[in-house]
């Protein structure tokens, strides 16, 4: 019988780096499913439908919503962002640890309907790496760029509210250090009372002795 998995959501300033940490992770470690969120934002060079998200018109997502099929949704500069209900609950049902990469919003919205997620802040060495990083990646404006920088401000107002700030200075050692928190997770005595109730019955008849 698979031990279910841990549901994780990674957040992190845009810019941080969290998303390639995410593929490191899924590079190196075996037990873990990435959950593709679907967003009305248009996509980025490179990016694919499915793999990246799934790019939905306004319609379309607000549709969603009022079926609910998403485990949580926020709307992020403009544009809405949202995890699909049936592949998280499927993967967690076969042991998988499922990653949900989202935004603040997203991952506090997750946290009440879901008290035992572990959520992790990618975090970037300084302000003014964070700055380099966006404008590095070459996709946005300078107006653009400076509403992520304002946004990322207000957003450190809540970093109090993750189990786990990480440091993304390199991505093979970010990733690393949140695959030992997964780990160290797993071993929490709340996730383990099927284990305890069956060897504290296995102890039952020795408790009748010397």
């Amino acid at each position: 019988m698979n031990k279910k998995g841990i549901l994780m959501i990674i957040s992190g300033f845009s810019g941080a780096g969290k998303g390639t940490v995410v593929k490191e992770m899924l590079q190196r470690y075996e037990n873990y499913a990435l959950s593709v969120s679907a967003t009305t934002r248009q996509p980025r060079e490179g990016e694919a439908e499915g793999v990246s998200y799934f790019f939905k018109s306004q319609e379309a997502f607000e549709q969603m919503i009022a079926e609910d099929r998403f485990i949580e949704y926020a709307k992020y500069v403009d544009n809405y962002y949202g995890t699909p209900r049936d592949y998280v609950e499927q993967q967690l049902s076969l042991g998988k640890d499922v990653i949900l990469e989202i935004e603040l919003q997203g991952a506090l919205n997750v946290r009440k309907m879901n008290p035992d997620a572990v959520l992790i802040f990618v975090a970037p060495p300084t302000a003014r790496e964070l700055e380099r990083r966006l404008v590095g990646r070459g996709t946005e404006d300078i107006t653009v760029i400076a509403k992520r920088m304002s946004r990322a401000y207000e957003e450190s107002g809540y970093m109090e509210e993750y189990d786990y700030i990480v440091i993304n200075e390199e991505a093979s050692q970010c990733a690393e250090e949140i695959h030992d928190i997964v780990q160290a997770e797993h071993a929490r005595s709340s996730r383990n009372h099927e284990f305890i109730h069956r060897i504290e019955e296995q102890l039952k008849d020795y408790s009748k002795g010397e």
